[in-house]
C-alpha cells in the first residue's frame, strides 16, 4: 500500500527557507520588492519567484496567491520549488491547509520508472499542524490515486482484495471475500454476470469489510465501491480512446478502501462495512449480452441494453448487501458515467443524495476543505426512462431522458439502503491535463469532503486539517 515518504513534513525549522504567500500588492519587505518588480512578480496565482540571498543561496520564495489566497494552491510546490527545506509564510490556518496540499502535491507515481530517488522539497510542519492526522490524510488520497494509476494487468480483481486484506489485518477489522461461481450462491448474480468472462486468475468478487460491528451502541456507516478492473465495454465493445484509460475504471473501489482506512487509522466511534464488487468486464463466449435478463441480489430484473454500463449492475448488488446492515449513513463511490464529466467536467463530482441534511453537510465540508463537490438533482421525471416491458428495469436509461448520469443515479437509489441516509459520487478520479501538484493520472475525488462530513458527524474533529 501506498505510504509516504516521511521525511516530507518535518518539525526540525533549521535552515529553512521562507515561502511568502503574495498579493496584487506585492511584497511587504522593500529588498523582495525591487526584485518582484523586476522581474514582473505581481502576485497572480501561478506565479512563483525564487529571491536570492546574494550568497549563492536563496533568500525567500514569493508564491502568488491573487486577491484571494487558496491553500490548494500550495499542491504546486513540490514541482516547483528546488530541492530544499521550506516554511510557510501564512495565517496558522491557511498554513495548516497549505501544508496538506502540500503533501497532496507531492505525490509521483513512478513504479514503472527506471531512475534514482529524486532530491526532494521537504517542509518545515506549521504550528498547530497534527502532523499525523495530516500524514493519514494524505496517505488516503495517495493510496486512492496509486492503485487508479497502476496499469490493470497489476490491479486486477486479485490484487484489489489483496490491498482490502492488508488494510483489514492493519485495523484488525473482519474481511469476507467470495469469488467467481460462489457469487451465484451467495446471490450476488449481478456481479457474476459482469464478471464471469474475465480468464479465471481474474474472477470477478464480492469484498466485505466489516470493523467495530459488535458495538450496537454506535452508527453504522457503510462504504460502497465499483471495482471495475478494466472496462473493455464488454460485447457493447468501447472504441480506442475510450478504452484508453478504463484501468481507472475501479476507482470507486479505491475510494471506499481509502475511506474505510482513513476511518479505522482515526478510530472514529462509528461501525464500519466496506463493500467493493471487483471484476473486469471483458469479452468472451461467456460474456453476459444486450437483451439478456439478469437477477439481483434485491429480487429485481435488470433488461441488458447496453454492456458497457456495468458499473450501475455490480453496485446493485453490494448496495443491497449494504442495505441488509441497516446503515444509518451509506456512500458510494463509482467512476459511474461520461455524461457526469459533459454536466461538469473532470474536476467537479456530482452529488446525489435526497437527504437535505446529508447534501448540506457534505456541501459544507467539500467547501472547507477545497474537495469540491456539485449536488445534482435526483430528478423522478426521468424515472420513466428505467421502464422496460419484460424487467423491473432497464440497465441504459432511453434516450430521451438524455441525462445520463442522473438516470444512473436513479437507477442505483432503486437499490439503495433505506434505513439511513445516503449518498452517491459519480467521480472521474482522474486529472485529464498535467500541471504542478495535479500530475496527469489518478486522483482523490470527495474523499476528503467525506472523511471531514464523517469527523463532523460522528467525532471530535481532531482528524481535520482546517
Amino acid at each position: 500500500m501506498s505510504v509516504l515518504h516521511p521525511d516530507l513534513l518535518t518539525a526540525d525549522a533549521e535552515g529553512a527557507i521562507p515561502v511568502r504567500f503574495v498579493g496584487p500588492a506585492g511584497p511587504v519587505d522593500e529588498a523582495l520588492q525591487g526584485w518582484a518588480e523586476a522581474n514582473g512578480f505581481r502576485g497572480k496565482p501561478g506565479q512563483m519567484l525564487v529571491a536570492p540571498d546574494g550568497r549563492g543561496g536563496i533568500a525567500a520564495v514569493l508564491v502568488g496567491a491573487g486577491e484571494t489566497f487558496d491553500p490548494m494552491s500550495a499542491r504546486a510546490l513540490p514541482a516547483k520549488l528546488p530541492p530544499g527545506l521550506y516554511r510557510l509564510e501564512a495565517e496558522p490556518m491557511d498554513a495548516r491547509k497549505a501544508a496538506l496540499a502540500f503533501l497532496l502535491g507531492a505525490y509521483a507515481f513512478d513504479r514503472y520508472k527506471a531512475r534514482p530517488d529524486r532530491d526532494r522539497v521537504r517542509l518545515v510542519a506549521p504550528d498547530g499542524l497534527d502532523l499525523a492526522a495530516t500524514a493519514r490524510i494524505a496517505s488516503a488520497c495517495a493510496l486512492a490515486r496509486e492503485m487508479v494509476d497502476t496499469p490493470a494487468a497489476d490491479m486486477g480483481p486479485l490484487q484489489i482484495e489483496t490491498i482490502a486484506r492488508e488494510i483489514a489485518a492493519e485495523a484488525a477489522a473482519a474481511i469476507t471475500v467470495v469469488t467467481g461461481a460462489s457469487l451465484l450462491e451467495e446471490n450476488y448474480p449481478a456481479v457474476h454476470a459482469v464478471g464471469r468472462a474475465a480468464a479465471p486468475h481474474r474472477a470477478p468478487r464480492v469484498i466485505e469489510i466489516g470493523w467495530n460491528l459488535e458495538r450496537a451502541d454506535l452508527p453504522l456507516v457503510a462504504l460502497v465501491g465499483k471495482g471495475v478492473a478494466f472496462d473493455s465495454g464488454g460485447l457493447d465493445i468501447k472504441g480506442a480512446a475510450g478504452m484508453r484509460n478504463m484501468k481507472k475504471d475501479m476507482g470507486g473501489s479505491a475510494h471506499a478502501l481509502a475511506l474505510g482506512r482513513l476511518v479505522m487509522q482515526t478510530n472514529l466511534p462509528v461501525r464500519l462495512v466496506v463493500l467493493v464488487a471487483a471484476v473486469e468486464n471483458a469479452i468472451s463466449a461467456d460474456a453476459f449480452r444486450p437483451g439478456d435478463i439478469l437477477n439481483s441480489r434485491k429480487g429485481l430484473t435488470i433488461e441488458i441494453g447496453n454492456t458497457d454500463a456495468e458499473g450501475r449492475l455490480i453496485l446493485a448488488d453490494i448496495l443491497t448487501r449494504a442495505g441488509e446492515h441497516s446503515p444509518d449513513l451509506t456512500l458510494d463511490f463509482a467512476t459511474l458515467t461520461g455524461a457526469a464529466r459533459i454536466a461538469l467536467g473532470p474536476d467537479l463530482p456530482p452529488l446525489y443524495t435526497d437527504d437535505e441534511a446529508l447534501a448540506a453537510d457534505l456541501l459544507d465540508a467539500a467547501r472547507a476543505v477545497g474537495d469540491p463537490l456539485w449536488r445534482m438533482p435526483l430528478w423522478p421525471g426521468y424515472r420513466g426512462a428505467l421502464d422496460t416491458e419484460i424487467a423491473d428495469l432497464r440497465n441504459d436509461s432511453a434516450a430521451w431522458a438524455q441525462a445520463g448520469s442522473v438516470t444512473a443515479a436513479l437507477f442505483l437509489q432503486r437499490f439503495a439502503p433505506t434505513t439511513g441516509a445516503w449518498a452517491h459520487m459519480d467521480i472521474f478520479a482522474w486529472n485529464p491535463r498535467a500541471r504542478p501538484g495535479w500530475p496527469e493520472g489518478g486522483e482523490a475525488q470527495a474523499l476528503r469532503a467525506c472523511f471531514e462530513m464523517l469527523t463532523r458527524r460522528f467525532g471530535h474533529n481532531k482528524a481535520s486539517v482546517r
